[in-house]
This record gives C-alpha cells, structure tokens and sequence, in this order.
C-alpha cells in the first residue's frame, strides 16, 4: 500500500532522520530518477551547489527542456517552475515548496490584469517573465530583464504597448527606449524596490574604487548611480569581465555566492534595505528552498506543477514569440 504523503503545507512534511546524508542522497535519486535540478541565483548557496544548472529563471527552464531528463525540480520561486512546466508539457516539474511565491508576480493577478486590459484593445501586451502562468496567457509577447529593452525596440514606432508587471523595469524601458506612451502596470519586487540611494551612496563612500551593480527592476534614482546596470546574468559576467577589484552589488545578494565562485579574488558587497529593522535583503521566498524540501521533493516526487493545457498553450506563445523576436 503507497504511504499517504502530507503536502497539505505546500511541501512535503516529514521528519528526515538526522544522519542523512542529504547531498549524497540527493545525488543518488536524480541519477535514479532520471531528474534534472534547477536552482536560482538568488536561492541558498547549499541549493545552489546541489543543482544541475544555476542561473536566471527562463534560461534555466530553457535549459532543462533540452535536457533528456523525466522529472525537472526547480528550486526558486513558483512562476519559474509554472515557466518549465510550459517549455516542457511532456516532463514531471516538481517545486520543493509550492508556498514560495513571488511578490512581483503576485502584484499583478490574471483576473485583475485581464479585467485592466479591456480598457487598452488596441494594444501589444508585453509581461515580464516574472508573472503568474494566467498573466502570461493574456500576454502576446513574454520578456526578461536582459531582453526587454530589445524586445520594446523592436516593435514598430508608435505601436502601443501595456508592460507588467513591473513599473521600475517599465519606466527603465522607457527611459532608454523613448517609448513613453507605454502604458506600465504599477507592481514591483518588494527585494528591489526597497533599495535606496541613501545606502548605496554610504558604501561608495566608503569603497570609492567599487563599480555599482544594479538590477533594472530597482527604483529610478537608484539606477541613476549604478556604473551597471543588468540581469543577474549580465551582472555576473560584467564582475569577470571587469579589473575592477571591488562590487557594491545591487540585487538579491544570493547572486553574491556565484559571484565569489567566479572571482574568489574580488570583494562582492550587498547592500542592505532602506528599512534600518531589517539587516539583509533577502528574498524570504527564495530562502524557503532547502535541502531538506529538495530531499523530500525528490523523494516522493511531489509537490507537483500542474497547469491546464489550453492555459499553458496560451502562455508557451507569449514565450515563443518572445524568442522568434530575440
């Protein structure tokens, strides 16, 4: 008789015995199960070692498509593992922990986002990859933060456009582009958008030969004194590049792991939240990946990414068009 599993959290919940070897143990059933591990930049750093592949949300799932792999387990956040589940129907996406949202995607919901975009008919739906799996659907063509600004370019001079779900990316769009007639839906990453010139310019201060790195989903004034701005991708590759010996870094410091890996010579320094109560600018969501819920996941395959096909359909268009246009 199968054991009933508790997944009524969100995540598997049972006790493990405390002399597993949870990386060992890991190994053995990806190599099993024929699974492949997926991990964000911005997860733990003993999640990042564990997986496969690390790196930005799409690429990731980009990447794990290709793969000969059965079951695909994305540690980060519950659009990215909708995101694989749409590139690879045919495959078992399974999230260690379902309850790990994101508060950028959860700041524009389909049936709001539907319901805003009767007032605009007439106009070429962009969303940025961080959205619901329904915002994608009601979407005609799907962006990342390293393409969104080609994306946008790319589009035929005064063709009107509605972007979401996040107005510091969107402004940013437009400021480069020059498209202000773009109609940008008011979200934000609640990570980024608490970053503050104030705290930036403490450090600078005091690391004066530092180069800024700065995410595009940050507030406006707070690109406005970053020497870079960029993916988390085109970060990482921007401090291998560069001679600079020092980096105030900008975004989600779980990026800082893969940076130090890369240039363990180089100093990488986060910089904290404009809110003093708070010491770090931690992603709380992506944080909820660990170890132990990659263990249990793998375990009993569960939790499992199900999405309706005619949704998933809709939203894998938005996505290709995307990548015909790149």
């Amino acid at each position: 008789m199968k054991k009933s599993v508790d997944v009524s959290k969100g995540y598997v919940d049972e006790k493990i015995d405390a002399g597993t070897d949870l990386r060992a143990e890991i190994a053995r059933m990806k190599k099993e199960k024929r699974a492949v591990i997926l991990a964000h930049y911005y997860t733990r750093p003993e999640v990042q070692d564990a997986a496969d592949f690390v790196g930005d949300s799409l690429a990731l799932s980009q990447k794990a498509a290709e793969t000969d792999a059965e079951i695909i387990l994305f540690a980060g956040v519950h659009f990215m593992a909708e995101t694989a589940k749409i590139l690879s129907p045919g495959k078992k996406v399974l999230m260690p922990d379902l309850t790990a949202g994101c508060s950028l995607a959860d700041s524009c919901r389909a049936g709001e986002f539907e319901r805003f975009l009767r007032d605009y008919p007439d106009h070429t739906v962009v969303s940025y990859v961080n959205t619901t799996v329904g915002v994608k659907a009601l979407t005609d063509i799907t962006c990342t933060s390293s393409n969104a600004v080609r994306i946008v370019e790319a589009l035929p001079a005064g063709e009107k456009i509605v972007f979401a779900p996040d107005r510091n990316l969107g402004n940013y769009i437009k400021s480069v582009t020059g498209r202000e007639d773009m109609v940008v839906w008011d979200g934000a990453c609640h990570v980024h958008d608490r970053f503050s010139v104030e705290k930036i310019l403490e450090l600078k201060k005091a690391h004066p030969g530092a180069k800024v790195l700065a995410h595009p989903e940050c507030k406006k004034v707070v690109l406005m004194v970053a020497d870079v701005v960029g993916s988390t991708a085109a970060l990482l590759d921007f401090c291998g590049r560069s001679e600079a010996d020092e980096f105030i870094v900008v975004t989600e410091p779980g990026i800082i792991h893969q940076m130090r890996k890369a240039d363990p010579g180089k100093t990488f320094i986060p910089v904290p939240p404009s809110d003093a109560s708070c010491g770090c600018n931690d992603c709380a969501y992506m944080k909820q990946m660990t170890l132990e819920k990659i263990y249990l996941t793998l375990r009993y395959e569960l939790p499992e990414i199900v999405i309706d096909e005619a949704i998933r359909a809709r939203a894998e268009r938005s996505i290709r068009r995307m990548l015909e246009m790149s």
